[in-house]
């Protein structure tokens, strides 16, 4: 594999910012590898495991590298996935296998429901599908509790709240709702407020993602392959929940991948996954098809 060799693609209201890690002459289809609000810096080391293909990640609009010229700040999936379809047609190479994670999932549903030509297999890992949940009006509600943490007190006390709502177990019961606000000092976060609200994950500028209501009669009616994914801890969480009855409504269980909803990052952030392991086994679900 090569370096990674950067390109850009004007789509209309946006520049979109790419990343090839070519293999040369290879049997297999392009892996497109997307994420939201994760960018492709989120991907390098599980690109890394597959040198033996050609690799392709991307910042979605708005996000990293990605300038929008469209008045919005707003990450929405299928204006996303209109981007990714634009993205592959752009690289010529045929239908695509892709590795979608978290927000990138929804845009890949949302992609392979308009445009199945364009993916083989997409292994959809945790797509964080609120209408899918049996509690959804409360998911709704704990969600809403983090950008009010957010909008309240900043970065650290919105990210605190995340994390006490990603890790809750089980539906979000009034036990949920009942506990005070977590402190972000006692996950070692900054405390102080730098004014900003920009945030993609803790503001509600990916509310759209976390709302998309799946096409379940265009995703099962489609020739692409639809894997969806689940990391074995996050079984019982909110992403797990929801990664389950996404399966459960596409009339399949979901595949157990290692570790966490982050379970294919490395070293480079705070809380690293499995990457190994993990790429193991989507080597391993992308070559059973």
């Amino acid at each position: 594999m090569t370096e990674p060799k950067t390109g850009t693609l004007r789509v209309p209201g946006a520049e979109l910012h790419y990343d090839v890690r070519s293999a040369g002459s290879s049997a297999h289809p392009v892996l497109l590898i997307i994420g939201s609000p994760m960018v492709a810096a989120g991907f390098v080391t599980l690109a890394g495991h597959f040198t033996d293909r050609t690799v392709v990640t991307y910042d979605p609009r708005g996000l990293g590298r990605s300038n929008r010229r469209d008045s919005r700040v707003d990450n929405s999936p299928t204006v996303q996935a209109e981007d990714v379809h634009a993205l592959i047609e752009a690289l010529g190479t045929g239908p695509v296998e892709m590795f979608a994670s978290s927000g990138g999932a929804v845009t890949a549903l949302a992609l392979v429901a308009v445009h199945p030509e364009d993916v083989v297999t997409l292994v959809a890992h945790e797509p964080p599908l609120i209408p899918v949940l049996s509690d959804s009006a409360a998911a709704g509600r704990a969600l809403e509790g983090v950008r009010d943490a957010y909008e309240a007190n900043g970065s650290g006390a919105g990210m605190a709240a995340f994390m006490a709502m990603t890790s809750w177990r089980g539906e979000f019961t009034e036990e949920y709702f009942a506990q005070p606000r977590p402190d972000p000092a006692a996950f070692g976060m900054r405390t102080d407020d730098d004014g900003s609200r920009d945030d993609p994950l803790l503001s509600d500028r990916s509310w759209a993602v976390t709302s998309y209501r799946p096409n379940v009669n265009a995703l099962i009616a489609s020739p692409t392959r639809i894997v969806v994914a689940v990391g074995e801890e996050s079984q019982g969480l909110f992403t797990g929940r929801t990664s389950v009855a996404t399966a459960d409504l596409l009339g399949q269980r979901a595949t157990v991948f290692p570790s966490h909803h982050g379970g294919f990052v490395g070293e480079e952030f705070g809380y690293p996954g499995q990457p190994e392991a993990f790429a193991h086994k989507l080597r391993e679900v992308l070559s059973s098809s």
